[in-house]
């Protein structure tokens, strides 16, 4: 079982637009509303997937019943703990005419001390039954910086990192197995503008691998075994909000199963590019990710260094 772990779930509403002009009135196509969070994106992508995945994070309110019911219906299991703020709404308006999505994201209720605790101990007993653990999205109010590190240290389970800024640097210090910034993620964290040079900062201070998504440009993975660079064997267009969501579950499966770094990369990037192709964050589209598999190159970067 891989357990997703999302602190902040949000109910995410998406728009579809031909082109976002601000300071005007858009007439919307039909949108989409789901359960949301990076975290519960990964899960989806898993269970498209057929793996057994398990979501864990807070949900509070009307709008957490919302996402429980909604991951009911999808078939994906849940074991959110309640809290009594309401969770968090996400607005995403993607332009349909250049694929450029933009996104309105509350910050999440305040967690108290107690909530906190009470989490802490469903998370133990949950992630110790996992093979893989990834913890993924925003930390919401009141959690500090090392949440993610305090988590990672509970268990002895390999777990996957996807945060950003103080939380992300605070959680190498736990040594997660594998860490996945975007690119501005990675200079915003390091205060380095090269990626391979940004990649190792974060290595040295804790992290097992780094996978860094390059948007168009694909991965780069900087890792025990080897340094790659990972394009995509074409262009996809569409809705890129969830690519980095199948990335990480890409990288999960191939973590639980222990599959070879250059076989895990060129899955992530070909389902990272069906996730652009699916309607929503979240969601896949099997035909691209099965026609990208078998063409994507996994190319050894050590020359950057």
């Amino acid at each position: 079982m891989i357990l997703t772990v999302t602190l902040n779930a949000a109910l995410d509403v998406t728009y579809r637009v031909p082109t976002l002009a601000p300071g005007t009135e858009h007439r919307v196509e039909p949108g989409g509303t789901r359960a949301g969070g990076k975290g519960v994106n990964v899960a989806r992508v898993l269970h498209a997937l057929g793996h057994d995945t398990l979501v864990t994070g807070f949900a509070g309110g009307d709008t957490g019943r919302a996402i429980r019911a909604e991951l009911d219906t999808a078939g994906i299991r849940e074991a959110l703990v309640d809290v009594d703020a309401p969770a968090r709404r996400t607005v995403t308006i993607v332009s349909t005419e250049d694929g450029v999505a933009t996104a309105f994201n509350e910050p999440g209720p305040r967690v108290s001390v107690e909530d906190w605790t009470r989490f802490v101990a469903t998370y133990h007993s949950l992630a110790t039954r996992a093979a893989v653990v990834v913890l993924a999205g925003s930390l919401p109010p009141g959690l500090p910086d090392h949440a993610y590190a305090q988590l990672i240290g509970a268990t002895a389970t390999p777990a996957i990192l996807d945060t950003a800024g103080r939380p992300l640097v605070a959680g190498l210090a736990a040594h997660p197995r594998v860490v996945k910034p975007n690119a501005g993620e990675l200079a915003a964290a390091t205060g380095i503008d090269d990626p391979p040079a940004a990649a190792r900062w974060l290595r040295e201070r804790g992290a097992g691998a780094v996978v860094a998504s390059l948007g168009p440009a694909g991965l780069l993975a900087v890792t025990g075994d080897g340094t790659w660079r990972v394009p995509c064997p074409e262009p996809v267009h569409g809705n890129p909000t969830g690519a980095g969501d199948a990335c990480v579950a890409a990288l999960a499966i191939g973590l639980a199963a222990g599959t070879p770094w250059p076989e895990r990369l060129a899955d992530a990037v070909a389902l990272s590019a069906a996730a652009v192709a699916g309607p929503l964050a979240g969601d896949v589209d099997l035909d691209t990710y099965r026609r990208l598999a078998p063409r994507v190159e996994v190319l050894d970067a050590h020359a950057d260094r």
